[in-house]
């Protein structure tokens, strides 16, 4: 039988979602030889290859694909492993990282860390805010047990990537920004699609820009990208000052002198709030935990009333 060893088989896993050699030696912190070394060995205790060249780089074979395959079933076992030693021995006790983005933290994770010291005090959430697009790269790594990212819409059932366990805590409604004195800004059943000629204001790159896109699409038309931004002090202050109209989450609105929100009347694009977990670990109970309290945390923010239009 062949020797199979997870430490190696972790450094393979590592390279296939890294793809460089010198890329998973930083994510792992050892050096690019270790690595190599390392899948080396393994390669000879599994009696298959498991990398070839591909020019200047390295690429994995089919055996070293076929061997993830079987792996990734081992490491969700070991994070139910882990888990379910955690609760034997600590019970209500332990700590979980949680992964958030910053409209997040505020929205979701302070509220389920303020029930989980009532309910729950033994256990210890240490919050870490991060960009939605790095979400999954933390999760993978290990960095946090919990992380908080965006889709354009909600997980599909059964998931895709079987690293993760995923599910959608919120669909956030999307309001538009709009200058207080534009044209349309007390306009009567105002769409999506009115704005398609206007300048718009989103993010660069990473989810919020996707979503931003997809809504557009969805009614219609492309979005001009006058101005790129992620921050919503910086967005609202260019929709202020007349630079262009933007799409504003419910979840993170707030007020400015000089920017009206209004509520879409039709079209009422969403972007998914996205809880996930490494694929085994929600079986621990600390993890299950904070879960639960972030999924109660939600009606609080489902019951934030629409922007009210100005007279």
């Amino acid at each position: 039988m062949s020797e199979w060893d997870i430490k190696k088989l972790q450094i393979l896993r590592t390279l296939s979602e890294r793809g460089t050699v010198t890329a998973t030696a930083q994510a792992l912190r050892m050096t690019p030889s270790a690595v190599s070394q390392q899948l080396s060995n393994l390669a000879k205790q599994l009696g298959v290859p498991l990398l070839e060249a591909h020019g200047r780089r390295v690429r994995l074979t089919d055996a070293a694909h076929l061997v993830l395959r079987h792996a990734e079933a081992v490491f969700a076992q070991l994070e139910r492993a882990d888990a379910e030693l955690a609760a034997y021995a600590h019970g209500e006790a332990g700590e979980v990282r949680v992964g958030a983005f910053s409209t997040a933290v505020p929205a979701l994770v302070v509220p389920a860390v303020r029930a989980l010291r009532a309910a729950a005090p033994g256990i210890s959430v240490r919050v870490r805010e991060a960009e939605a697009a790095e979400a999954y790269e933390l999760l993978a790594a290990g960095e946090v047990d919990v992380a908080l990212s965006l889709a354009v819409q909600a997980p599909a059932s059964p998931d895709a990537d079987t690293r993760f366990t995923r599910e959608s805590l919120l669909a956030d409604p999307l309001d538009v920004a709009l200058p207080g004195d534009h044209p349309l800004a007390s306009a009567e059943g105002l769409r999506l699609a009115d704005l398609a000629g206007e300048p718009w204001i989103f993010g660069g790159s990473g989810p919020w820009s996707e979503i931003t896109r997809a809504a557009c699409e969805g009614a219609g038309f492309s979005p001009e990208q006058a101005h790129s931004a992620s921050g919503w002090t910086a967005i609202l202050a260019m929709v202020e000052a007349g630079m262009g109209v933007a799409l504003v989450p419910r979840m993170a609105a707030a007020r400015r002198d000089g920017v009206t929100m209004r509520e879409l009347s039709a079209d009422r694009p969403r972007r998914h709030v996205v809880a996930a977990v490494r694929r085994g670990a929600a079986a621990g109970a600390a993890i299950s935990r904070v879960l639960t309290a972030l999924r109660e945390a939600v009606p609080e923010r489902g019951e934030v009333k629409p922007p009210t239009p100005p007279r």
